[in-house]
Parts: C-alpha cells; structure tokens; sequence
C-alpha cells in the first residue's frame, strides 16, 4: 500500500496512523485510518471527522489492500463509493493510535 500513497501521505500515515484523500467527483477530503471497516471519514475544512464511511472490496484482503481500494474507490469512482458505503457517526474512541499497522 505505502508504494501508492505520495509523499505527503506516507509522511501523514506514519505519523499520524491515517492519509488523507480528496473525492475525484466533488473534490471532498477524507481521511483513511488503518483497518478494514469504519475507518474511513469525511473531514471538514478544519480537518474534523463529520461523517464515518464503511466500505471495503470482497474477500478476504490484508488490511493495507482494503485501504488501498478504499483511497482508489474515493479518487476514482467517489460517488459509487458513497452509495454503497454505510454510514455512522465517528467518534475519537475509534481511531485511536494504536491501530497503527507495522
């Protein structure tokens, strides 16, 4: 996965344990954290998660592949993406540091 994100973003994820990515059909940020369900957010200007998203490929993928989808859907084909996606209310507790992936 790491050889897909930019430099910014590998930077952002191994600081912060997340990368962030803006939606190729409306141009929203979201912020991809590691894991492979709710872990994806649209963040506001100020860079607050404002609404969880869940969506990830079939099968039975490593982590680093579902959140490599997961920043391709976005970039690629957002809107589908955000139709399939279920939604919750994100809340800090979820995306703790420790999720970090090694």
């Amino acid at each position: 996965m790491r050889d897909w994100l930019s430099p910014a973003q590998r930077a952002q994820f191994a600081g912060k344990g997340y990368f962030e990515v803006i939606g190729g059909d409306t141009g929203r940020q979201y912020r991809i954290y590691a894991g492979a369900s709710t872990n994806v957010c649209e963040i506001d200007e100020k860079g607050r998660p404002t609404r969880g998203l869940c969506f990830m490929p079939r099968g039975n993928l490593p982590v680093g592949d579902v959140m490599l989808s997961q920043k391709i859907a976005l970039e690629c084909c957002e809107n589908r993406a955000l139709e399939l996606a279920r939604r919750f209310a994100p809340s800090g507790f979820m995306f703790r540091r420790s999720r970090l992936l090694g």
